[in-house]
């Protein structure tokens, strides 16, 4: 798309804005959509399947198509949680106020930023989250997924504009078609047009985000997440949190791409989790004193230490103790999600402490970092950075203060 054709589009969907200024609007709003999904999901699977055919033909892994795939379950699941989130409370509210000692009343409110760009990758259930929480938080959502969920984000789009249309909101949501890297790069310069971009996806994709736009970002994170395995650590709980940290959804960012443990329980805890996860048919890229115990892995490079996988690939190192655990995790982190497992509370608070991530985790495992799981409905993405929200956030997150101030003549 030109600049122009971009433009306009983002325009279209600030002079949506007003349709979407009551709590009883974007509630109506919210309440069409679920039936609306339900009611074309024949028409969204046919659009999926010619992403998934696409997708096997360039050869894309058993985990990046299970990102990518749609179900009528899947459907399901993707309209029951518009009502989760339709039943959340208003983050569109006053959240302060106060009568000063010359009888002005100042009122705080949170209020809509604007228009939100969203750009993806193969999660079509992303175009759904992101339109939901964008729409209840009073906030238009200008939508630009991948190439590989094109055919599945068109059929959603359409969807969802046409449930728009009767409140006047068609154009509070929008697709850019166009799957050139220009689109996104002429869309990240529109300040003015855009109030907020967020990146959501690998960190080729953020880092061209982050890199380029002139408009305000929040840094979703790519996962390079760690579970550390500490000498107190009870083996079998470490063994069921590094198979769930790594297997349950490989593909997603808060899934484990590295173990550590330390020296002292390697030789009996390596050769366990080692045992594990080959039967879960995970590759394992060990360093060398790993290789000791585990003499048939692959060895590791230092690249495989900062990798971010999505894959049932990880890699596997042996420290001498918590404090080099901290230093590794600091060096090829991502400020992710990070656990240690370990029985010594000292250790796990040295853990806690020096740990620079956004979720930090004391024998649990990192798939829980959630704005579901944590309590906050759906979430739009998990920030890595630290302004202006990190972690898993929500509708909060999509809003900002303005201050409200009723007198009656006063000057200063």
């Amino acid at each position: 798309m030109t600049k122009t054709e971009l433009i306009a589009l983002c325009d279209a969907a600030r002079a949506s804005l007003p349709s979407l200024l009551s709590a009883d609007s974007r509630d109506r709003i919210l309440a069409a959509l679920p039936a609306a999904l339900i009611a074309a999901q024949d028409k969204i699977l046919a659009a999926n399947d010619i992403d998934l055919t696409r997708a096997r033909e360039k050869g894309i892994s058993a985990a990046m198509l299970d990102r990518l795939t749609l179900t009528q379950s899947r459907i399901a699941d993707i309209a029951a949680s518009i009502d989760e989130v339709r039943a959340l409370p208003d983050p569109i509210r006053c959240e302060y106020e106060d009568t000063r000692p010359n009888g002005m009343h100042i009122t705080r409110h949170r209020v809509p930023l604007g228009v939100i760009a969203m750009v993806y990758e193969a999660r079509p259930n992303v175009t759904v989250d992101a339109s939901v929480l964008c729409l209840k938080s009073g906030n238009a959502v200008i939508l630009r997924g991948g190439s590989e969920a094109i055919e599945t984000n068109r059929a959603i789009v359409a969807v969802l504009r046409d449930a728009l249309s009767p409140f006047g909101a068609r154009d509070a949501v929008s697709l850019i078609e166009d799957t050139d890297r220009e689109s996104v790069n002429i869309l990240l310069t529109l300040r003015g047009h855009v109030d907020l971009v967020i990146p959501r996806g690998g960190a080729g994709l953020i880092r061209n985000v982050v890199d380029n736009a002139r408009v305000p970002v929040i840094e979703t994170g790519a996962g390079n997440c760690h579970v550390y395995v500490h000498s107190s650590a009870d083996i079998s709980m470490a063994v069921n949190i590094i198979i769930n940290a790594k297997t349950q959804r490989p593909s997603v960012c808060n899934a484990a791409e590295t173990l550590l443990c330390d020296a002292a329980i390697a030789e009996r805890f390596l050769p366990v989790a080692a045992a594990a996860l080959r039967e879960k048919n995970v590759e394992l890229r060990a360093d060398s004193a790993v290789m000791k115990y585990i003499p048939d892995a692959t060895p590791a490079t230092d690249d495989d230490f900062a990798r971010e996988y999505n894959d049932y690939i990880l890699a596997v190192g042996v420290v001498d103790n918590v404090e080099q655990a901290v230093r590794h995790i600091n060096k090829y982190g991502t400020r992710h999600s990070e656990a240690i497992v370990a029985e010594d509370s000292a250790a796990a608070e040295y853990f806690l402490t020096h740990v620079d991530a956004a979720a930090l985790y004391h024998n649990a495992s990192t798939r829980f970092t959630d704005g579901g799981v944590f309590g906050m409905g759906a979430e739009i993405g998990i920030s890595t950075q630290k302004l202006h929200v990190r972690g898993p956030f929500a509708m909060e997150a999509l809003t900002t203060t303005q201050y409200r101030v009723y007198g009656n003549g006063q000057v200063r």
